[in-house]
């Protein structure tokens, strides 16, 4: 878990991937690389997130290949199957915690409460997810959340763009954002990698020169 949170810090942004289709899942990855960001959340809100997490952590190992958007430990199990290196939950889920605790999975639960962050807290997990950021006040309420957790960092996701991405940023609880703005899905359809690639590198290149 501590060597894929420092990966992911120095990474900074975790893009939250959408495929309809698994044949975009290596020129997507591709993409991401080339443009100097080796990660990716694939979602399970399509049928196609299986074949795609398998798909690209086959084909690009040293990439960080995680699954998102996991409901159930049956998704789990699947997604580590399929070759997913973390979990990441869009709302906390006793079952599927307990099930990467104890299997040594990583996770990073979604939260959006002092309620659900005590649970996360009590699996000794150091970091959660933060959904949706922007509709539940953003950086205010992270850091009112932080108060009493002083141990806990977060994710932020949802509503994450270059706009305010270094905001985020700048407040040490933070270790990293998650955002879908250079994996749009209608770049992803039309197969416009070469877009998908420069604005991965204008992306990485924001946070480096903060």
């Amino acid at each position: 878990m501590q060597e894929l949170l420092k990966k992911v810090e120095e990474l900074k942004i975790v893009p939250v991937v959408v495929l309809e289709d698994a044949k975009d899942a290596l020129p997507l990855g591709q993409a991401l690389i080339d443009g100097g960001l080796p990660v990716a959340e694939v979602t399970f809100r399509t049928a196609a997130a299986a074949d795609s997490i398998k798909a690209m952590s086959e084909a690009f190992p040293e990439m960080l290949v995680g699954a998102g958007t996991v409901v159930n430990v049956e998704q789990c199990k699947q997604a580590i199957e399929c070759g997913a290196k973390f979990i990441v939950t869009p709302g906390y889920s006793e079952e599927v915690t307990t099930y990467c605790c104890e299997n040594n999975i990583p996770i990073l639960p979604g939260v959006c409460t002092p309620t659900e962050l005590m649970m996360v807290v009590n699996h000794g997990l150091p970091v959660a997810k933060f959904f949706p950021a922007a509709q539940f006040g953003g950086l205010k309420t992270i850091k009112a959340l932080a108060a009493p957790f002083p141990q806990m960092r977060f994710m932020p996701t949802g509503g994450v763009s270059e706009a305010n991405i270094l905001e985020y940023l700048a407040e040490p609880k933070i270790i990293a954002a998650g955002g879908s703005w250079m994996v749009k899905g209608d770049l992803v359809k039309a197969g416009k990698f070469d877009e998908i690639k420069a604005m991965t590198k204008s992306a990485v290149d924001l946070v480096k020169n903060a």
